[in-house]
């Protein structure tokens, strides 16, 4: 049964595969077609007569018709989208809108059509026929995925709303949904800390030949709970229940409570594999995933970015042998790579699905910056990425930079490298300064408490934030502190719905709050403007800074770090 799905999967690539092929052998006609088509398709919708798309030849056409978008530019047309008119942005009607964090309180609605994920369908074959040829023991038991629900929500209209991964998840091909571990109704389960115990009880459960999951931190939040509740995890694998505390249950609303119950009907005893745990349990000390799935066969996950050191941690878990690859550079936006080799972030740029602009990193802030297309990269430069896509999408700038690192055929192979200007990500959350300081001045007014500076700093092996805070009473008590720190964390939870995310299933840490002496935003000002040379006029305050400079941790009055366990969401 095994080779047969493996054949079928070889087989419906293998078109997609070729249209690839030759689209990385020549890249420039391949996206001046793409393009063409995306035009001839959209011509006559409000966006395409507006910017003139049926007199549109070429690239240099289209850069000069079409200025470069930010969201704030196209969320007025698609607020006419939701609103039920049509023929705005696209002919196709999207048929739902992808959900993602944007610079405000509000979530940024991406529309998805049936041709944008067709693009998508395609990549995922080729993507898979190329790890299944490499690593064809990977279907020799189950998968382990984990997402987020598809639909969250819906327009006035109808239209759902939900998560890029959930959708992904549905395009799959039905060979791989049928092997896996994770019944779809689970990430319907609401209260984070049951979601994931039940994952990892369905995921510890089972026999495990792939783990295919976007973002490593899933990974590690499940051996989290392998680390900390062995003994329940193997009692309800023994047992055919769900492990969930009669009193925790008893707390959930009715709906939830049948979505659970349902969950648990597709349950039987497993004292045989409950045994083999405990075992592994003795062995390691915990359910460690060397030694649960001693059948795995490869890793996909990302690996670019803060990811990347998440996925270091992850791997020291594992033989250190295991393959790992990357699933592809995936926005919500769209599908950009596609990897094809193990132990890198870089893959080969998917021409023939979107078509790409690109901005040279320090080109960025200059007015009505250069362009440059696909074949015109260098390897190692860095560029920020502009997209073009059949779901509505036109020179739309990202605010990703990635890195060339090497060439596919003719196809430059790329990584994602980091959020670009104003903007900062550890597992997926991708803060902008203006949902920190908002967050800051929320918490300030509610608490009255007031600060001078602040300055947030990633620390994505702890999977946390540092906020370097500057209060304007030096003298402020560790209660104030802790408190101003508590409503911080709330606020960006409520200004971003990713953050909130992460945050409540634990795979982001409540940030640590270093009290910073008084005078400390001057004195680090003072010495970007003496000794940098930087233009006292032009100065300006970094909200987000990428790492600590070294001057600055004897700035520090005292670290707070709160106990997760104490905390009241």
């Amino acid at each position: 049964m095994e080779q047969l799905d493996a054949w079928l999967v070889h087989l419906r690539a293998s078109r997609d595969i070729a249209e690839f092929n030759r689209a990385a052998r020549n890249p420039e006609d391949a996206q001046k077609q793409v393009l063409q088509t995306i035009l001839k398709a959209n011509k006559d919708t409000d966006f395409g007569k507006q910017h003139g798309f049926s007199s549109i030849e070429g690239p240099s056409d289209f850069a000069d018709s079409v200025p470069i978008q930010g969201y704030e530019d196209v969320e007025p047309w698609v607020r006419q989208m939701t609103e039920g008119k049509s023929n705005i942005l696209t002919r196709e009607e999207p048929y739902m809108y992808a959900t993602t964090s944007g610079t405000t309180r509000n979530p940024k609605l991406i529309p998805v059509t049936h041709s944008s994920q067709n693009d998508l369908r395609k990549l995922i074959r080729v993507w898979l026929s190329s790890a299944l040829k490499d690593y064809p023991e990977m279907f020799h038991h189950g998968i382990l995925t984990v997402t987020s629900p598809e639909v969250e929500d819906y327009t006035a209209q109808g239209v759902p709303m939900g998560s890029m991964s959930g959708l992904t998840r549905r395009k799959t091909p039905t060979i791989l949904r049928k092997r896996y571990v994770i019944p779809i109704e689970v990430n319907e389960v609401a209260d984070y800390d049951i979601r994931y115990f039940l994952l990892a009880r369905l995921a510890f459960g089972t026999p495990v030949s792939a783990i295919i999951t976007p973002n490593p931190s899933t990974v590690l939040r499940l051996i989290r709970v392998g680390q900390e509740d062995p003994e329940r995890l193997i009692d309800a694998i023994h047992q055919g229940t769900l492990g969930i505390p009669s009193d925790v249950l008893e707390e959930q609303p009715e709906d939830q409570l049948a979505l659970l119950h349902s969950i648990e009907k597709t349950l039987k005893p497993a004292p045989a594999r409950a045994g083999f745990l405990e075992t592994v349990t003795r062995r390691y000390g915990y359910l460690c995933p060397k030694g649960v799935w001693p059948e795995l066969a490869i890793i996909a996950c990302w690996l670019g970015g803060s990811a990347g050191i998440q996925a270091r941690e992850m791997r020291s878990h594992f033989e250190p042998d295991l393959a790992v690859r990357d699933l592809g550079f995936r926005a919500t936006e769209a599908t950009v790579t596609v990897p094809l080799e193990n132990d890198t972030p870089a893959g080969a740029l998917a021409l023939q699905a979107n078509y790409y602009e690109f901005i040279r990193e320090d080109d960025i802030h200059v007015d009505n910056p250069p362009t440059l297309q696909a074949h015109q990269l260098e390897t190692g430069g860095r560029y920020y990425l502009i997209l073009t896509t059949s779901g509505g999408l036109y020179r739309y700038d990202i605010n990703d930079v990635i890195v060339v690192e090497g060439w596919y055929e003719k196809t430059p192979r790329i990584a994602f490298l980091r959020k670009g200007r104003d903007m900062v990500n550890i597992t997926g959350e991708k803060l902008h300064l203006n949902q920190v300081v908002e967050a800051a001045s929320e918490a300030a007014e509610q608490l009255d408490f007031r600060w001078t500076q602040l300055q947030l700093i990633p620390d994505a092996k702890a999977s946390t934030y540092d906020l370097l805070l500057e209060p304007s009473n030096p003298e402020a008590e560790v209660h104030e502190l802790e408190e101003f720190l508590r409503c911080f964390d709330r606020f960006l939870s409520e200004f971003n719905v990713e953050y909130r995310t992460k945050r409540d299933s634990r795979r982001l840490g409540i940030p640590r709050l270093h009290h910073m002496k008084k005078g400390w935003a001057h004195r680090k000002h003072r010495r970007d403007v003496v000794g940098k040379g930087k233009r006292d006029s032009q100065h300006k305050w970094p909200v987000i800074q990428m790492e600590w400079e070294p001057a600055i941790r004897s700035e520090v009055v005292r670290t707070l770090v709160v106990d997760e366990e104490e905390e009241s969401r």
